[in-house]
């Protein structure tokens, strides 16, 4: 079975006219499907798509009244990947003067390989140097190499480990930080 070339375009919001204007010429000249995935800011209205990712990936989910409650802090960012209207992924994160820790970062089984983890990170990093946050933290499974992996391409260096950390089953937790001398020159 052939496998179906397309044109995927992960955009943040803020700039869809121009790259959707192009990436629609892309497709056109390529002669195949356009994909557009978009990066906005999430909301409450979210939620009713957020909880099953959520739920489905998570042995202990966060709980709507738990997504509800970070949502309407006002140190609390909250992006949201989302394709013909569907959700396909999301990423929180607390904002403490010119640091952060990254709360939780989640693309939808279906969606995953597509770039839509990285698409929603360099989000984030833009709007943290935007907000003059140099410091961005989180954590995350030792056994989840593929996040691992990710965090570790966009500069983020390991810098403890938390022992028993996560339940469910029972595992460490690697802790991770960003700083701008720890991003990849390109």
């Amino acid at each position: 079975m052939k496998e179906e070339t397309l044109v995927s375009v992960i955009i943040p919001a803020y700039n869809c006219a121009g790259m959707i204007s192009r990436a629609i010429d892309s497709a056109l000249v390529q002669n195949v499907p356009l994909q557009i995935i978009v990066i906005d800011d999430g909301s409450t209205d979210d939620l009713e798509q957020v909880m099953p990712i959520e739920e489905a990936n998570f042995s202990i989910p966060w709980t709507e009244t738990g997504f509800f409650t970070f949502l309407i802090r006002d140190d609390a960012l909250f992006l949201v990947a989302e394709e013909d209207g569907e959700i396909l992924g999301y990423l929180g994160i607390l904002i403490s003067f010119d640091e952060s820790e990254i709360t939780n970062v989640c693309v939808a089984e279906k969606a995953r390989r597509r770039g839509i983890g990285h698409a929603l990170m360099e989000e984030l990093f833009r709007r943290m140097q935007e907000r003059k946050v140099r410091v961005i933290h989180l954590d995350v499974r030792i056994g989840n190499t593929p996040a691992r992996n990710l965090y570790e391409s966009l500069g983020f260096v390991q810098d403890g480990l938390r022992k028993g950390y996560y339940d469910l089953p029972k595992e460490d937790a690697v802790l991770m930080s960003r700083t701008d001398e720890s991003v990849p020159k390109r």
